[in-house]
């Protein structure tokens, strides 16, 4: 956990942890402060409730959740919560080859948006938490443009070894 976190990063289980720290080591290596925690839709609804409700008021401005199975923990604390919602469906040792996880995530219905990444792409979701708070910094801007930079440095180094 950092002070004064931007992105809260939740998960239904521990066992998530393993996909889901791909999202807190991209913040980390990027200075951006995060928290993570463990809240569980079925099991833990009143915490789920509770932390859905008051994100926004600690500061929080993204919240990234990541979920297997029936995976109804990022569309629930879309319903109640008036920050954006990153869903990263998880594929669990319940899961359906990820599919369950992936359509509870992205059929919404309307007016419940939650962005959707790939299964397992907790990275992607940090890397799209970043975009989000970098339209109103221009230092996080600053940051997303550099790794851009960075991706495109790495494939021309690999262009350079493949030709």
């Amino acid at each position: 956990m950092n002070s004064n976190p931007l992105i809260g990063i939740i998960m239904g289980s521990d066992s998530d942890w393993t996909i889901m720290q791909a999202a807190a080591d991209f913040l980390k290596e990027q200075n951006i402060p995060y928290e993570a925690t463990i809240v569980s839709a079925h099991r833990t609804p009143h915490r789920m409730m509770e932390y859905a409700t008051s994100a926004h008021l600690r500061g929080i401005k993204v919240i990234i959740a990541g979920a297997g199975g029936a995976a109804h923990l990022p569309g629930m604390v879309a319903s109640i919560s008036p920050l954006p919602i990153i869903g990263v469906p998880v594929k669990s040792s319940n899961s359906i080859d990820g599919w369950d996880s992936i359509l509870s995530i992205l059929q919404m219905p309307n007016g419940v948006p939650v962005a959707t990444v790939a299964l397992n792409a907790a990275k992607n979701a940090a890397i799209l938490a970043l975009q989000i708070l970098a339209t109103s910094d221009v230092s996080l801007q600053q940051k997303v443009i550099s790794y851009k930079e960075k991706l495109t440095d790495e494939v021309m180094e690999k262009v350079k070894r493949f030709s």
